[in-house]
């Protein structure tokens, strides 16, 4: 019997029908303030970034070529898959959580749990990523002008000559969570502006180099084969997700059920846009052989003579990059106060602001711990912390969308996923393929983050959550 009370207790459901009612005890409700074009911007921003003015070089030079075009596409449709299904969700559930609640709401708190156990590291090491990359053109920008820092604060142990700590990472971190300390409404406005400023860094980029392209440039348009196309969507893969960040607002949205579908897919079909026309651009300026792949635009535009647009693509990098770290930090702590209001975590985590409405406290945790992370972790050791709890909550996202809509197809649903159960299927087994490509590495971390919550679930989460005593 104790084994049975166990497993109904790890699979028991958050009941829809009464997930939207707005939790106002205890401190635990959000401000809604949010349109649809700041929920918008937010998925912009959290999408273009480092796709654009990295990775598109990268992948071009060493695995697809020309085709790196075909990469952003074939993951742009992959992407758009897992979207779909989370525009369903958004609509019908307009919580805070994204994954984790959707999960915990249609496949058991068991796997709601590890969802959103993940993403919480997850979503942490990508804001401290995204911080030294960030650092990287700071200090490109620096050396531009004369300026000579000292080495103990460029970088962290072991990244080079008398480097102590990335300071500028670090403090970069901490200026993000203050920012969205201040409430979602400012923090919102904020982001709105360097969005716009970032989307009109990457126009002018392509308004510009678009009279400089060379169609010999694009012949051969395969050179490493239509293989390097589909292992460069691997790649680039990374750079078209952020709208799942995004959808932890959903609680802050004054109308989430007709708006949260509608951004996530505008924000995606945008950010696709903006990736198409400038691999169009990028490896038409310049022959992919000789692209570079830590700075593509900047080899590009000197290429033809453009030299002066080096600084303001350095400048627009800085900008694209700052808000993928603000949508991340967002879904962090919307993840981990959702999972304290559910009882998984201590409730202590999920008390807001009395006058701002924002969880202070799990906010300013994720900026120590991102800072941290930023500050003393070389880069790539940074990124061994992310990627395969997005994948995996992209999977859950996807079933969980076929076994709703079969287990209860009458529900009112303001946007329902097309062609069911075709797309989410496709992104089920695109985002399990790209789960193939990553590093023994991760998995080993994963296994070891996978276990101290098992740990904690069953030692704390399982008897305190809000379910077990229905």
């Amino acid at each position: 019997m104790a084994r049975l009370r166990m497993g109904e207790g790890i699979l028991r459901r958050k009941p829809i029908e009464h997930i939207e009612e707005t939790e106002v005890a205890e401190g635990t409700s959000l401000d809604r303030s949010l349109g649809l074009w700041q929920l918008t911007a937010i998925g912009v921003g959290g999408i273009i970034g480092a796709g654009i003015f990295t990775l598109a070089g990268a992948v071009a030079n060493g695995t697809a070529g020309p085709a790196v075009l075909v990469s952003f596409l074939i993951a742009g449709v992959a992407s758009a898959a897992a979207a779909l299904s989370y525009a369903e969700f958004a609509g019908l559930i307009p919580k805070a959580g994204s994954a984790y609640t959707y999960g915990y709401a249609v496949l058991g708190e068991l796997v709601g749990w590890f969802i959103g156990w993940d993403l919480l590291l997850e979503y942490t090491a990508i804001v401290a990523v995204v911080a030294i990359g960030i650092s990287g053109y700071f200090s490109f920008l620096i050396n531009q002008l004369g300026a000579d820092l000292p080495s103990w604060m460029l970088g962290a142990p072991g990244t080079g000559e008398g480097h102590r700590v990335d300071l500028f990472a670090a403090v970069l971190c901490l200026f993000i969570a203050y920012l969205l300390t201040l409430g979602i409404r400012n923090a919102a406005r904020f982001e709105m502006v360097v969005v716009v400023l970032k989307v009109l860094v990457v126009l002018l980029v392509i308004g510009v180099g678009v009279f400089h392209i060379d169609t010999a440039n694009y012949n051969p348009f395969f050179p490493y084969g239509v293989s390097g196309a589909f292992t460069g969507a691997a790649t680039v893969f990374f750079a078209v997700f952020g709208y799942d960040a995004m959808s932890t607002a959903a609680e802050e949205s004054k109308d989430a059920q007709r708006h949260m579908p509608k951004a996530i897919i505008y924000s995606l079909a945008i950010s696709m846009v903006l990736y198409v026309a400038a691999c169009l651009v990028l490896t038409g300026m310049q022959n992919y052989t000789e692209i570079d792949p830590e700075s593509g635009f900047s080899s590009a535009f000197e290429s033809v003579g453009l030299d002066s647009l080096a600084n303001v693509i350095a400048v627009g990098a800085i900008i694209g990059i700052l808000t993928v770290m603000f949508t991340f930090m967002l879904g962090v702590t919307r993840v981990w106060f959702s999972m304290s209001r559910d009882g998984l975590l201590p409730r202590w985590f999920a008390k807001t602001s009395a006058t701002r409405h924002v969880p202070t406290r799990v906010t300013w945790i994720a900026g120590i711990a991102s800072a941290a992370i930023a500050g003393f972790l070389p880069i790539g050791e940074a990124a061994e912390l992310t990627n395969i709890g997005i994948l995996l909550a992209f999977v859950v996202v996807c079933i969980a969308v076929i076994v709703l809509r079969y287990r209860q197809p009458d529900l009112p649903r303001t946007f329902r996923t097309p062609w069911m159960p075709f797309v989410p299927a496709v992104g089920v087994l695109f985002s399990l393929w790209l789960i193939t490509f990553l590093r023994w590495q991760t998995w080993v971390r994963f296994a070891l983050w996978f276990a101290l919550g098992l740990v904690i679930y069953f030692a704390y989460s399982y008897r305190n959550s809000k379910l077990a005593g229905r």
